[in-house]
């Protein structure tokens, strides 16, 4: 019997889409119903089901307040991750050829092999007072003033910026290194300059590579913890921190869900407003 390729698809895929959705959809599915409990169930303590702890969101400007703050880091990081890593990105896909391409890129995901946090902690003594910032600083202009910024915010924007810019650069060099040269070729042959090759060609066509970015950025960095409470200190407090400290301090696993499930809301609803306009920018491209 003649089995359809597309049953050999199902059958391919089922494997992957299974495993994802026991790995990735069964533990929401529990912090969801932990988000509904009054309480941890331990012991003999009587437990209740409520809206109880979404409305301690709704209740306290402080949660308010943090979420937006850290919906603006994460607008300000995709920023920076933009600025840097998709001018690296066209120079990579459009200058650099041979073997000086492969060890730039070679750079560019060398951090992934090393431990995140070790990255963060190395960043402690770079941005500190007295760190290798001011000791360069110091040795150019004596006696310059100290530019230490740790447990700052613009600690934690520099961090994060590190942590995440290689994905714009991988994303984006993705999507220009697929367009044809000969498109960029009859742009100039037609008498367009390089700014309008690039705003009426390369700039479109990369759109869906810089775009996908902006979401792998912008999503992960709203709900950091890590970053934001070793550089920033005070000033590094965000919503995703004290989900953190509902975990593993307070113990309170219920308000900890609640509020980690009313961000992912929150973010949801960003990304549903601007996807019309999204899906617009990749059309025309």
């Amino acid at each position: 019997m003649k089995v359809s390729r597309t049953w050999i698809g199902y059958g391919l895929t089922a494997p992957a889409f299974v495993w994802l959705g026991i790995t990735v959809f069964l533990p929401l599915a529990v912090m969801f119903y932990f988000s509904f409990m009054s309480r941890m169930p331990m012991g003999t303590a009587e437990v209740t089901f409520s809206l109880e702890q979404y409305a301690s969101f709704f209740q306290r400007d402080f949660y308010r307040f943090l979420t937006w703050r850290s919906i603006m880091l994460g607008a300000q990081v995709t920023f920076f991750c933009v600025l840097i890593g998709y001018p690296a990105a066209l120079v990579l896909a459009r200058t650099v050829k041979g073997r000086w391409r492969e060890a730039i890129l070679l750079l560019v995901i060398l951090p992934f092999w090393s431990n995140a946090l070790i990255r963060i902690f190395a960043w402690t003594m770079v941005l500190r007072t007295d760190g290798v910032i001011d000791q360069v600083l110091h040795l150019l202009i004596p006696g310059a003033p100290s530019i230490g910024v740790l447990y700052s915010y613009p600690a934690v924007v520099i961090g994060l910026v590190h942590s995440f810019v290689p994905y714009m650069i991988l994303t984006c060099y993705i999507s220009l290194q697929a367009i044809d040269d000969s498109l960029i070729e009859a742009g100039q042959s037609l008498g367009g300059s390089n700014l309008t090759v690039f705003r009426r060609i390369i700039l479109p066509l990369s759109l869906p590579g810089l775009l996908v970015g902006v979401v792998l950025i912008f999503i992960p960095v709203v709900g950091s913890f890590m970053e934001p409470r070793i550089l920033g200190g005070r000033d590094g407090i965000m919503l995703g921190t004290v989900i953190e400290d509902q975990f593993t301090e307070v113990f309170n696993w219920p308000l900890g869900a609640a509020l980690s499930f009313t961000l992912l809301g929150i973010v949801a609803i960003i990304l549903a407003l601007a996807y019309p306009f999204l899906k617009n920018r990749v059309k025309v491209a």
